[in-house]
């Protein structure tokens, strides 16, 4: 394998979702080919610009240029803003002298695809959700390569294009997780459920809306502390600003003196454990018998990853993609779906408790995750984007 002249601009960003993947198949890259040059592109304003250099890598960035969705005002500044981003591009890839250009969807990746295409650099596209969006869409026509983390996205490559379900590229701590799990479950259990403050010997509960949570799951999970405390301890993760809330209807389900922290913060006897965020969120799937969470795509092909049941509430607003990234999960019985305004603190009570007394369906539940999820994505990205860079670069 040629090492020497290699250089891969890996671009993407605005949102975790796809920041993420882009570090994961970016740090597998640097274990199976260190002498490897690899750079990003994404925008000053994304997480990207915080996150890329964090991680060690060089970012170059350019402007947002999302399509425009509907006629105003944007629509005729639009033609100008991208051939000027696309032309910063070109300019980019010739000063990294870049040998493949790998996107992961977002503001930059748009003008990345063009640009490539223009300069016949080898395009490969992740796309990390059950319906593809406008970028990787425009992008596939031009890709040798396209990984997915679901099966039927929407994309569509031209005559030469390889598309297959390669996974969600992990994030580190969740990669080490599951490799942890694969080896020893329960060992992992206990030690997970300790440096959180929890009781390993009884079941626990995780209940996650994202950092900014979800008001809808809050208000059902809490309404119904009383009667899921009967049955488990509860790991509540509010969202930013919504524990007051959160507070009180636990107080009123449960009373007062069921509510606690976590790890040095948890009093013993208090079972309802709260926090706004957890940021080693890794430590509570790590003991969670069940999540309750909205179905991100990264949520979904983590809690699959590392086969954990889940019941997901899908958001409902937007096309409806996060209903599609639980179904395929739902149809292998690796968990539960519930409409949002089915989800419900009678709900809860109805379906919670008796799924938390019969073990034997939960592990099924989770062995079904399991057998779904994918551990190797960022891998197997990897070895395809090393491939086409030595291709190149020949």
């Amino acid at each position: 394998m040629a090492t020497a002249t290699k250089h891969i601009i890996l671009a993407g960003g605005g949102t975790a979702g796809h920041v993420n993947p882009l570090l994961a198949v970016g740090a597998a890259i640097r274990r199976l080919d260190p002498d490897a040059q690899v750079s990003a592109l994404g925008t000053a304003v994304g997480l990207e610009s915080d996150l890329v250099p964090a991680a060690g890598f060089e970012l170059d960035t350019i402007e947002k240029v999302p399509f425009p969705r509907r006629p105003n005002a944007y629509l005729f500044q639009f033609p100008a803003k991208w051939r000027k981003e696309t032309k910063r591009v070109r300019q980019i890839i010739a000063d990294r002298q870049a040998d493949v250009i790998v996107g992961f969807g977002g503001y930059a990746s748009a003008p990345a695809y063009a640009a490539a295409h223009k300069l016949g650099i080898p395009v490969i596209i992740h796309e990390q959700n059950a319906r593809a969006g406008m970028a990787n869409k425009l992008g596939a026509r031009w890709a040798s390569y396209v990984g997915t983390a679901y099966d039927g996205t929407g994309l569509n490559g031209n005559a030469h294009t390889t598309i297959e379900r390669v996974g969600l590229p992990l994030r580190p701590a969740i990669a080490d997780l599951a490799a942890r799990l694969q080896d020893d479950r329960a060992a992992v259990r206990r030690q997970e459920a300790a440096a959180l403050g929890l009781d390993p010997d009884r079941p626990i509960v995780l209940v996650t809306g994202g950092s900014l949570g979800a008001v809808s799951l809050n208000r059902a999970v809490a309404g119904a502390a009383k009667e899921l405390l009967e049955h488990a301890q509860i790991v509540h993760l509010t969202g930013k600003g919504k524990s007051a809330e959160v507070r009180a209807h636990v107080s009123h389900s449960a009373g007062s003196g069921a509510l606690t922290g976590l790890a040095a913060d948890a009093e013993p006897g208090h079972d309802y454990h709260m926090a706004e965020y957890l940021e080693r969120i890794d430590h509570a799937f790590g003991c969670a018998d069940l999540v309750i969470c909205r179905s991100g795509a990264g949520m979904v092909s983590e809690l699959t990853a590392l086969g954990l049941p889940a019941i997901y509430v899908p958001l409902p607003i937007g096309n409806g993609e996060q209903r599609f990234n639980a179904q395929p999960v739902v149809d292998a019985q690796g968990g539960l779906l519930v409409n949002d305004a089915d989800f419900t603190a009678d709900w809860v009570r109805e379906h919670v408790p008796a799924l938390l007394a019969n073990p034997d369906t939960l592990r099924q539940y989770g062995q079904q995750a399991w057998t779904y999820g994918i551990r190797d994505a960022a891998e197997r990205m990897a070895r395809t984007i090393l491939q086409a860079a030595d291709n190149n670069a020949q």
